[in-house]
């Protein structure tokens, strides 16, 4: 043991190969590009948050909260939790020396014709042995009996043990901040189609309100012909535009259901266990909300994305340390400690006790640059990496002025068409008006009023959409989980 115990001090002033690992500087724009001037700075800590409660629709909260809750996609991504927590427990446990115990008994019988005596010096007397010799003569044996433990230590002198270690936790932390983009990812899934859902049933709703105005001008245009007032073109013309308006209903309502079909699918539930929550119509949330931009470097915190790619970097760099330590020398400490009697009675005494100890190294001396290869390769994998995570700040960017752009624009869209809609009102009603009046023929009334009805179905698009990329800009911040 005396041997053992200077390797035991070596492996205390141990080094570790390998690059330390230092999250790169990836340069950030000062500020959002597209972000409005007038757009308020908003706190980090605001984003991550449950932004959708500022719709203000409590079954959109509702939808998502079931989905954080029961999403499939998600439980998928914290089952692997278990399993890198699992590598990481793993891969610690490679610090320490292992244990083991044994116990046994051994019956030896010798051959009647051996000719010599067989020695067994190490046990004790008893059973056919002569007495009190622990010798056993021809056609007679010895039984012993042993119990003990041994123990090993790999010696880890080069730091490859501790590189597993800071590696398996990076992967571990890149697994935990998975689940949280999954999460984000889910919550702005859930709310594009939910508002995509209410956008479709108020075109239903509004399509539906045509059909019934559309049927009472049939029956006054009807109701002229036969007075003689006026041809029977106007009457099919008017026929055609409510076949039209009525032929649309059934692909609107396939639509809302395929919503709800999604919808039943991110919250793990089916559509039979939200179905009488979606079914009933209900008009689109009103937001009226400052655009919350912030800083782009918050991206780098806020961003689960960002997040696990630096951490799969951390893991991909202490990989190149863990085949550095391969290059080098390895230490291993062996002990073995034993009862051993040939006597079951005299089995636990001082005098049975035996030990064991040894030291040994492995040197690699010649392996065709087997190991040299695995160092390269864990080299180019951490380059790998580290533009994976270059290119998810870059994207991250992207993404928050993109949503920004289209949010902006959209908004100023939807200005516009609302002032569409309430022209092509005044139109319609004048245009009826002059041919009540017999001032025109029917088709101005048509084309009027097919206009305003267009208008009003891509104002409710519209408005549907610019909740969308309200929803994509909080997404693009990083918002949507939960410390």
């Amino acid at each position: 043991m005396r041997h053992i115990i200077p390797l035991a001090a070596l492996a205390l002033t141990a080094c570790t190969v390998g690059p330390n690992y230092v999250r790169p500087d990836v340069p950030v724009p000062p500020r959002f590009a597209e972000a409005p001037a007038t757009a308020p700075p908003a706190a980090p800590d605001d984003e991550p948050g449950r932004w959708w409660t500022r719709f203000n629709d409590t079954v959109l909260t509702s939808l998502i909260e079931r989905a954080i809750a029961g999403n499939l996609d998600l439980a998928t991504a914290r089952s692997r939790i278990e399993s890198v927590r699992a590598q990481e427990r793993e891969a610690r446990a490679a610090r320490l020396p292992t244990l083991g115990g044994r116990a046994g008994t051994n019956r030896i019988d010798f051959s009647k014709n051996a000719g010599i005596n067989s020695i067994a010096s190490a046990f004790g007397g008893g059973g056919n042995t002569l007495p009190g010799q622990g010798i056993a003569g021809p056609g007679k044996g010895i039984t012993t009996w042993s119990i003990g433990v041994d123990a090993s230590w790999e010696v880890d002198l080069f730091g490859g043990v501790r590189r597993g270690v800071e590696g398996a936790r990076a992967r571990t932390a890149a697994a935990e901040w998975s689940v949280r983009d999954v999460q984000v990812s889910v919550a702005a899934e859930v709310a594009a189609d939910y508002l995509m859902l209410r956008s479709l049933q108020s075109q239903i709703a509004i399509a539906q309100a045509e059909v019934e105005r559309q049927k009472a001008t049939l029956r006054l245009v009807d109701a002229r012909r036969k007075a003689g007032l006026i041809t029977e073109l106007p009457q099919r013309q008017q026929a055609l535009q409510l076949s039209d308006v009525a032929a649309s209903l059934p692909q609107l309502m396939a639509r809302a259901r395929d919503e709800i079909h999604a919808l039943g699918v991110l919250t793990g539930v089916g559509a039979d266990g939200i179905d009488a929550t979606l079914t009933t119509p209900a008009a689109l949330p009103t937001v009226s909300l400052a655009v919350p931009a912030g800083l782009p470097s918050d991206l780098l915190r806020r961003r689960p994305d960002i997040r696990a790619a630096e951490r799969q970097l951390a893991a991909a760099t202490a990989d190149i340390g863990v085949a550095q330590a391969d290059l080098y020398p390895k230490f291993n400490l062996m002990g073995m400690a034993e009862l051993i009697s040939t006597n079951l009675a005299t089995l636990v005494a001082r005098a049975s006790i035996q030990t064991n100890a040894n030291a040994a190294v492995k040197l690699p001396i010649f392996d065709g640059g087997r190991r040299k290869g695995v160092v390269a390769e864990r080299r180019a994998a951490a380059d790998e990496a580290r533009i994976a995570y270059t290119k998810a700040v870059v994207v991250a960017v992207q993404d928050v002025e993109d949503a920004l752009a289209d949010y902006t624009a959209e908004g100023e869209r939807n200005a516009e068409l609302r002032r569409g809609v309430a022209d092509a009102e005044r139109a319609a009603h004048l245009a009826r008006a002059t041919f009540n009046a017999g001032l025109s023929d029917f088709q101005p009334v048509l084309d009027a009023e097919g206009t305003w009805l267009n208008s009003r179905n891509v104002l409710v698009q519209s408005n549907a959409l610019l909740l969308t990329n309200l929803s994509r800009l909080y997404k693009a911040l990083g918002g949507g989980w939960t410390a």
